[in-house]
């Protein structure tokens, strides 16, 4: 996915170097990702369930919205997201996106 550049990703790409993120857990940075890459209000995320569900429940959350999703995630993680890795099922619901980034973060 690091291929895909564009003025968004470019704009998200501050976000990692946020203070206020810099200290906290995967969970919670993921939250803020979400609201910033989708524009969903702050705090919204904040009651994210292991099975709340995401594509296909949040307008937000489009096809086109995928690409800039995990392009803010691989710049706040520092991790590498392959296009294989990409499937409905990963954007599901909010607990298998957050399993997918903890282990990616765990094993770089």
């Amino acid at each position: 996915m690091r291929s895909h550049s564009t003025s968004t990703a470019a704009d998200l790409r501050a976000l990692p170097e946020d203070a206020a993120l810099k200290g906290r857990g995967i969970d919670a940075r993921l939250r803020i990702v979400l609201e910033e890459a989708l524009h969903l209000r702050p705090g919204s995320t904040a009651d994210f369930g292991e099975e709340t569900e995401l594509f296909g429940a949040l307008p937000e959350l489009d096809s086109m919205a995928v690409a800039t999703l995990f392009t803010a995630i691989e710049d706040t993680f520092d991790i590498v997201v392959d296009d294989e890795d990409v499937s409905a099922d990963l954007l599901a619901t909010y607990g298998a996106l957050l399993r997918f980034v903890e282990e990616k973060a765990s094993s770089r």
